[in-house]
């Protein structure tokens, strides 16, 4: 796990991609890489889920793929099986991290309250997804329980930006941000991966200028 995590703070802003059409994993994958972010939470609430995962992480073996919004223990097996390197789930389920511990795969389950983030300490974990970031309240409710928490980091998804993502980033006990702003559904449909590449590479430049 804590490999993984390294690898998170170092790419700083995690992509949260959407993927309807397996096809366009292939293109993302370029242009994610190219941009200098390579690295993608492919959201496991569509059919092409599985078949983009094992695509990307075919062709791109140095990427750090990952499965996102899994909901079950059967998804976990799947998305390890199709080739994800990390699970991600929107809130806190002690069943699925539990699962993931005893298989050795890196999970970061949701957390938006104290409560959250204690039952995940209390099951091993040391750093855990906040979600949804911005609706429950933001890096002041971030460092609100970090005051208090003071063994873990935070992974912030939901409502993170480009306009807002430097003063998260700026603060030491956030690993990365999870985003979509850089990955738009719209652009992958259209297969305007050129657009896609650029607002990537702005990302990953905003991370280069918060940390080096």
């Amino acid at each position: 796990m804590s490999s993984i995590i390294d690898q998170f703070r170092k790419i700083g802003i995690i992509p949260v991609v959407v993927l309807d059409d397996a096809k366009d994993a292939l293109p993302l994958g370029k242009a994610l890489c190219q941009g200098g972010l390579p690295c993608a939470e492919v959201t496991f609430r569509t059919a092409a889920a599985e078949d983009s995962i094992r695509a990307m992480s075919k062709e791109f073996p140095d990427m750090l793929v990952g499965a996102g919004t899994v909901l079950t223990k059967e998804q976990v097996d799947r998305a390890v099986d199709a080739g994800a390197k990390f699970i991600v789930s929107p809130g806190l389920d002690p069943a699925i991290v539990s699962y993931c511990l005893e298989k050795k795969i890196p999970v970061t389950p949701g957390t938006c309250t104290p409560s959250d983030v204690m039952t995940a300490l209390n099951l091993g974990l040391d750093t855990v997804k906040f979600f949804p970031a911005e609706p429950a309240g933001g890096l002041p409710m971030i460092k609100a329980m970090a005051a208090a928490l003071v063994n873990v980091t935070f992974m912030p998804t939901g409502g993170i930006n480009a306009k807002n993502v430097r003063d998260y980033l700026a603060y030491d006990r956030i690993v990365a941000c999870g985003g979509s702003w850089m990955v738009k559904k719209d652009l992958i449909v259209k297969g305007e991966f050129d657009k896609i590449e650029a607002m990537v590479r702005e990302a990953s430049d905003i991370v280069k200028e918060i940390r080096g």
